[in-house]
């Protein structure tokens, strides 16, 4: 079927970057798109008209544009808000995205042992997949497994971790934040000069006592005074040995096996490049970014039955470039707008190599499986004042991604899925007084298409949600807040597709999610306690066939089920607090969770065996406490987690699938020193300072006691 335009209005025509625009789209659409496909697309771009065409006259007449100021208004978070920043960030005893955010109250970090170990990050336990994970305001994708890997993500350039529970406090944001039940923001270091340099440089090297070794470095600099670029770049490589514990007992009581093993299998040799450039406009800024990770690892498999080496390789290549651009047009309308293209190849080897203690290695069947993800975003953001305290956003995406696949050893066949998906989101947030509402509605079109096999139904979803904010007294800085959320999510290509596993019959999940709690704080004069904030909330959450995924024996290959129905509910508290005694600054952040997770499926009509139990690795109790203390130049940090009593990836909650609690103790000393043209830091850091026996995940032993050296060196 032909799609078929009416003639442009003559000032369009002359436009030749809009002419091509449409006239690409337009030939893209009768060679490539469905029809149903064609209406939605369209749709998504009759709203991106407006933005485009502004975009077009404002760079004609910003010659001639003066130069406007506006006013700002109190900004005021009504959503739950976590944060590390700063050097509390800096002097953390992690080493990578995914340690720190074992510090948020809340987040449980799913770690599969080892340097080159997955890991994720899970909220209020209702899954990987419902934690949106923005990398400078654009979300990231996921090749593998269909979650975010945040071990590849280093710490070293970031500024800020910040995680909200529903959404943001805010409403110029795209439609896919509010589209996650919960978000991780990573915002990555902007170069900053001072004085009369034009220049940053900082070199770094860290070793540990495990063969690992991570040399960086990060240079900045100022090409003119609105324009600067940074370029960093990031070396790892490590054997990934360590020794642990293996101690399991059978049903009675007994000892099954108590030995003392080393971990092999969890080397990794990793490479990430990145760059950015960085420019304010009139008004507005914008920023462009590409990154590159490459790296080898081992895929550490399971401990089970006396087993300790496994031979499965995975290789990843990522890479993807993003640009964001944002303009207040004037006291009342502004917008943004983002893009980014990505492309993710993992290859994944599994020659079956098991070793038994005091038995010869074994090879059984390989396979040698490829896979290619490509994906293309777009974003467009519109935000108008109708009134000084009441503000209205349109917000437009569109996504496209396509999955193929190499596989060799396997006769199933591939199915080559591709899907499209746009979403809109229309918000708006009304202030008065101490009082402060947020709504939102999204709307989500998916359409999906296979090469071969049964795909599952296009889907159209609306999801409200709304947020409520009050300060009852003008001299407390108190605030309480409540919120309700509907959140919907297809099942991802790894659900649906991946290796044998996928199932074309996954149903998407629904959940309703409900938040009621209070912010307190407290500044001090004349005290050596300079500050104090309490933070507690309580939440519920129902969701209707919940997808959970458990690997089957390796990290690669997972196993794809619909529970039918879990309710949640739980307590978190977040207190921090800056204190000072003469020159010694001190601060504290201590968190707490208390999480209930149970699975109430019933099976035509008829309560199954696990119905009322726990849903696997959901501890009832956690918690988390960073104390840090600076002194001139010198700095110490401690930091401490606890994970409660959980139950592992079998179906029951009785005494034999029990996971036992794990608590690790972290020390660091810092150390800089100043001359006269670089700045000199050295840092030692004692992980698992007791050196405890633990596994997150059950048969995934982690590391003992390891130390830790950094020396870098800013010029």
């Amino acid at each position: 079927m032909k799609w078929k335009t009416k003639k442009l209005p003559a000032d369009i025509q002359r436009d030749s970057f809009l002419w091509f625009f449409i006239s690409s789209s337009e030939s893209w659409f009768n060679s490539t798109m469905m029809y149903n496909f064609k209406k939605t697309f369209f749709a998504a771009f009759i709203l991106l008209i407006p933005v485009l065409l502004h975009s077009q006259t404002s760079a004609d007449s910003s010659r001639v544009l003066k130069e406007v100021v506006l006013k700002t208004k109190p900004y005021q978070e009504v959503i739950p808000v976590q944060s590390l920043s700063g050097v509390l960030l800096e002097n953390l005893s992690a080493h990578n995205v995914a340690d720190a955010l074992r510090y948020f109250a809340g987040t449980q970090i799913k770690d599969y042992g080892g340097v080159g170990g997955l890991k994720t990050v899970d909220v209020r336990n209702m899954g990987t997949h419902h934690v949106g994970v923005f990398y400078d305001g654009i979300q990231l994708g996921n090749a593998q497994n269909g979650v975010t890997d945040l071990g590849k993500y280093s710490l070293d350039d970031m500024e800020s971790l910040t995680m909200y529970n529903g959404q943001k406090s805010e409403i110029f944001q795209s439609a896919k934040d509010f589209s996650a039940a919960s978000t991780i923001y990573l915002r990555t270091k902007r170069p900053v000069f001072s004085g009369s340099k034009k220049s940053n440089l900082l070199v770094r090297y860290k070793t540990m006592s495990i063969d690992y070794h991570d040399p960086s470095l990060r240079w900045e600099q100022k090409l003119s005074d609105h324009v600067s670029m940074s370029v960093s770049s990031e070396f790892i490589k490590s054997n990934g040995q360590y020794k642990f514990r293996y101690k399991r007992k059978n049903q009675d009581g007994s000892t099954a096996y108590d030995t003392t093993a080393t971990r092999w299998n969890s080397d990794i040799q990793a490479l990430r490049f990145e760059s950015g450039l960085y420019g304010k406009i009139n008004n507005g800024s914008w920023d462009a970014k590409v990154y590159y990770y490459d790296s080898e690892r081992g895929a550490p498999g399971a401990i089970v039955e006396n087993k300790f080496k496994d031979g499965f390789r995975q290789f990843d290549k990522n890479f993807f470039t993003q640009a964001f651009l944002t303009k207040d047009v004037s006291e009342k309308y502004k917008f943004q707008i983002r893009g980014k293209y990505a492309y993710d190849n993992t290859h994944y080897i599994a020659r079956d190599t098991t070793q038994v203690l005091g038995e010869p290695v074994t090879e059984g069947a390989q396979s040698d499986d490829s896979y290619y993800q490509q994906e293309v975003y777009f974003s467009a953001v519109n935000m108008y004042s109708i009134i000084e305290n009441w503000d209205v956003s349109l917000s437009t995406d569109f996504q496209y991604n396509k999955l193929n696949a190499t596989r060799r050893g396997i006769q199933t066949q591939f199915s080559f899925p591709q899907r499209y998906t746009a979403l809109f989101s229309l918000a708006s947030s009304y202030r008065y007084e101490g009082f402060k509402v947020l709504g939102s509605v999204v709307g989500t079109r998916v359409i999906e298409e296979v090469r071969y096999n049964a795909k599952p139904p296009n889907k159209t979803e609306f999801t409200p949600a709304l947020f409520l904010g009050y300060t009852p007294f003008k001299q407390y800085d108190f605030n309480v807040r409540a919120f309700a959320k509907r959140i919907f999510r297809m099942p991802t290509f790894n659900d649906l597709y991946y290796t044998m596993i996928g199932s074309s019959t996954l149903r998407p999940e629904y959940m309703n999610q409900y938040d009621v709690g209070f912010t307190y704080n407290l500044h001090f004069k004349e005290s050596f306690l300079d500050r104090l904030s309490i933070q507690a909330d309580a939440y519920y959450t129902n969701t209707k066939n919940k997808i959970v995924a458990a690997p089957t024996g390796n990290l690669f290959r997972w196993m794809m089920t619909n529970i039918g129905q879990v309710r949640g509910k739980g307590i978190e508290t977040v207190l921090n607090a800056a204190a000072h005694i003469d020159q010694v600054n001190l601060t504290a952040n201590l968190t707490y969770t208390y999480s209930e997770s149970r699975d109430f499926t019933k099976f035509v009509g008829l309560e199954i065996s696990s119905y009322g139990d726990q849903i696997p690795y959901t501890p009832w109790h956690s918690g988390s406490a960073i104390l840090n203390s600076g002194y001139k130049t010198w700095n110490f940090n401690y930091s401490f987690i606890y994970v409660g009593k959980r139950y592992n990836g079998n179906v029951n909650n009785i005494k034999v699938n029990e996971v036992q609690p794990w608590y690790t103790h972290d020390l660091a000393v810092q150390k800089s020193f100043l001359f006269s043209k670089y700045k000199l830091n050295t840092a030692v850091e004692v992980n698992n300072t007791f050196n405890q026996q633990y596994e997150v995940i059950y048969n995934y032993p982690m590391p003992g006691r390891t130390f830790k050296f950094i020396i870098s060196i800013e010029l």
